[in-house]
């Protein structure tokens, strides 16, 4: 029946850290480790002394169909770990871990610095300071090193010593190891401050006591328990909305914790152990080339990598359905396909899938797109990753490669993959390979469309089909000004290929053309560092007399041949040395119009088009400089 799958109660914090002492809570397998800092550890010590809110935590009752490994809270007995729980702390792992450790663990505190260097540390409450209202609760909150004995930089003994239990009472600094059990601690304070002439200091404890430890003793935390009928999505949607300050949960952490409880180490897998690779390093260095650090697989994720798997096994258990007469489920790759990924079906797949990612690698490297930084779609990636690894050899016969070519410039210069592109990665995956047969076309390449005014505005890498349209020209032959060679991987890498202006930035200015002219890809081109650094800031027609002239480094070029390389570019040659500019706008444009349309295999749309908005235009070094920080 209708109804919440979730109750609301505070629990004693004490309550709660037996219950992670004793393994009745435990963490879900994705939480990653205890990391907070000793600047935050007192943060939170001072917030429970005064009885501020320190904010809920989320627990998930076991039981259910979400069946994640579960992991003891650090620093619990090796007890701890043989318990079955009773619930997974989802949300409150940092908040529940700091306060286990510091308090009734009863041991030294290993924490880090706020610049991040390792420590070990005891955590004391100054008796004085607390009682002060004038004092900042957290410059009450005290952390020594392991020996309790403060230095300073220099290694000398700074004046504090809590070496000894006398040594507390002496300095009147309470051990927070002591907060929820005090009376013995208070014993040895009162032997220790005896006779009538210590009375006010042995009532300063006691006010301490009053204020301060009573709000440990009846502190309360807000608990959001999920009963264990939640659905895995729901766990991962309630995670990414309540664990704004951890770590994002994605459903690779989800699908690790259920594949760890039927024994299988997924992120082993995926990141390898030891001298074993994982298969995440084994993707980066599919391909990869020249001094790069990875190859164009290196941007695939193991979300990504899961997404296709799940296609193969959504798609066996629809083909089942339809084969039983019953209503067949969808295709899909999207998150819930993910978490109802049975272990079976990946350890089934696995291996093709990364085989068809492999393939994916290829066909990239043939449509001279060799970098992650050029690739217009990573999510393109994994249905062509699976559509590859579906069909096998078979993309290698040209008819079927023609057709996989023109799907995949259909979803660039269609700019199909830009967002919500769940749904159109699995009819992708369903309908390509039935092309490649049938001859019915794919949805991607009847939905492409791609406007004649849309080349003026591509002015940055961010636009899939700019990035498209620097790979097709080197694809279809465009050669290098200065060294006339074609741009292959070897050149590509070799000599720091790269998209530049044609007439230059400097020269544009210089003429009053604005940037949202000449930084579209109508005046770029892909070309070599050296042959850049020779067109400088000049007009085409003294760079092109500099190249045919040669320099001290380059030698001359014959003007034909010169030609020849420019109008590889498919640019009109005369245009340049005439410095033309509106001319050679117009003239670039319908011939990369042309080269679209080829690639696409349609013509593009000519008309009125109404959008709604405006352009903005962004500086080109801005947009490029971001791009490139998208691209790392």
């Amino acid at each position: 029946m209708p109804g919440s799958t979730f109750q609301t109660n505070p629990i004693d914090l004490y309550r709660l850290l037996d219950e992670c002492h004793r393994g009745a809570i435990q963490l879900p397998d994705f939480q990653r480790s205890w990391v907070w800092d000793e600047d935050r550890i007192k943060s939170l010590i001072a917030s429970i002394s005064r009885a501020f809110p320190v904010g809920a935590i989320m627990s998930l009752d076991t039981g259910g169909p979400v069946n994640f490994k579960p992991r003891p809270i650090e620093g619990t007995p090796p007890e701890a770990g043989r318990v079955q729980p009773q619930s997974l702390l989802l949300d409150g792992q940092q908040r529940l871990t700091s306060l286990y450790q510091v308090s009734i663990r009863g041991e030294v505190v290993e924490t880090v610095t706020p610049k991040r260097k390792k420590v070990r540390r005891w955590f004391y409450i100054d008796i004085r300071k607390a009682l002060d209202s004038s004092v900042d609760r957290e410059l009450a909150i005290v952390a020594v090193p392991e020996d309790k004995i403060e230095r300073s930089a220099f290694g000398h003994p700074t004046g504090l010593d809590l070496s000894t239990s006398h040594k507390e009472y002496a300095a009147l600094m309470f051990p927070v190891t002591q907060v929820f059990d005090w009376d013995r601690w208070q014993d040895g304070f009162d032997h220790f401050w005896s006779g009538a002439d210590h009375g006010a200091t042995r009532e300063l404890f006691r006010a301490f006591k009053r204020q301060v430890l009573e709000n440990f003793k009846y502190y309360r935390v807000p608990v959001i328990a999920l009963d264990r009928t939640t659905s895995k999505e729901a766990v991962c949607v309630v995670f990414e909305k309540v664990n704004t300050g951890g770590k994002p949960l994605d459903a690779f952490e989800l699908v690790t914790a259920m594949f760890a409880a039927s024994g299988h180490e997924l992120r082993k897998d995926w990141y390898g152990g030891g001298a074993e690779k994982g298969r995440q390093r084994r993707l980066a260095e599919v391909l990869r080339l020249g001094d790069s650090e990875a190859g164009i697989l290196a941007g695939v994720s193991n979300t990504d990598f899961l997404q296709a798997v799940s296609l193969f096994h959504t798609r066996d258990k629809r083909r089942a359905a339809e084969a039983e007469g019953r209503e067949a489920p969808p295709v899909s790759g999207n998150r819930q396909a993910l978490l109802d990924l049975p272990l079976d079906a990946y350890l089934k797949y696995q291996d093709q899938v990364e085989k068809g990612f492999v393939q994916a690698a290829k066909f990239l490297h043939l449509l001279h797109v060799y970098r992650i930084f050029d690739l217009p779609y990573q999510s393109q990636v994994v249905p062509l990753a699976a559509i590859l690894a579906d069909i096998g050899s078979a993309w290698e016969h040209d008819g079927n490669r023609r057709k996989l070519v023109q799907w995949y410039w259909c979803g660039v210069f269609g700019e199909l993959y830009g967002s919500a592109a769940e749904t159109r990665i699995a009819r992708d995956f369903m309908e390509v390979p039935a092309w490649l047969s049938t001859g019915v076309e794919p949805t991607t390449v009847k939905d492409a469309i791609f406007r004649a005014d849309r080349l003026k505005t591509m002015r940055m890498r961010i636009s899939a089909a700019y990035k498209g349209v620097n790979a097709l020209l080197m694809k279809e032959g465009a050669r290098d000004f200065r060294s006339g060679q074609g741009f292959d991987h070897t050149v590509f890498f070799g000599e720091n290929v790269d998209i530049h202006h044609i007439f230059p930035k400097k020269w544009c200015v210089a003429n009053k053309i604005l940037p949202s002219e000449y930084d579209s890809i109508i005046n770029k081109t892909p070309l070599s560092y050296r042959t850049n650094r020779i067109i400088g800031g000049d007009a085409p027609s003294k760079y092109l007399g500099r190249l045919e002239k040669g320099t001290s480094d380059s030698p001359a070029i014959n003007r034909r041949t010169l030609e020849h390389h420019v109008a590889s570019h498919l640019l009109e040659p005369l245009l340049l040395y005439e410095d033309r500019y509106h001319d050679f706008m117009a003239d670039r444009q319908r011939r990369l119009i042309g080269l679209i349309e080829d690639a696409m295999g349609k013509r593009v749309y000519g008309g009125p088009v109404i959008d709604e908005g405006e352009d903005i235009d962004v500086d080109d070094e801005t947009g490029e400089r971001q791009a490139v920080l998208l691209a790392l």
